[in-house]
């Protein structure tokens, strides 16, 4: 049986600029995860590139008007939750692997998952173990919104699906069995 932690709550009200920073955070997770991942590095260096600013912050995007590929600056990311999505990752990455393997479909196996689907589920899921103080419905809709930014397949429904088969199994989502 899998259970959450509880986490002392971000500062700040949910205006808009702290649920834009939030979601700048939990893009920064996936992006730390998936370095972590793919390229075998320490937890610790990419944490410390991603909260000086020397990763994250930027995107390429084309512009329609010329074609061209430009850099945009985004929002600034919500460090806390970048650190506690990854902290708690660290912390509990054999109970978040083997909660991802369990919450998979048939179709879906963990073999078929590319890095950045993998780095996705971690992510929700270490953020619906570690951070109690978020709702779970939040959760899982900001990270299908990142897989929406990554896939236009069906990757973000199996976001979708797996995190909220964690979230029940956790006893997060209110109203719900």
């Amino acid at each position: 049986m899998i259970a959450p932690t509880a986490s002392t709550p971000s500062s700040g009200g949910k205006d808009a600029a702290n649920m834009a920073a939030r979601s700048a955070g939990r893009l920064a997770a996936v992006q730390a995860l998936y370095q972590i991942d793919a390229f075998d590095l320490s937890p610790d260096v990419v944490l410390k590139d991603f909260v000086s600013g020397r990763q994250g912050g930027t995107a390429i995007i084309d512009d329609p008007a010329t074609g061209q590929e430009v850099f945009i600056k985004l929002c600034g990311a919500d460090h806390e939750l970048l650190v506690d999505i990854i902290r708690g990752f660290e912390a509990r990455a054999s109970e978040v692997n083997d909660v991802m393997v369990k919450s998979l479909s048939a179709e879906w196996p963990v073999a078929r998952l590319e890095f950045i689907v993998k780095a996705l589920l971690r992510a929700g899921i270490a953020e619906l173990l570690v951070r109690t103080d978020i709702p779970a419905r939040a959760t899982i809709s900001e990270f299908v919104d990142v897989a929406r930014a990554f896939y236009p397949g069906p990757e973000p429904g199996l976001v979708n699906a797996v995190l909220d088969r964690v979230a029940r199994a956790l006893g997060r989502l209110e109203g719900q069995p």
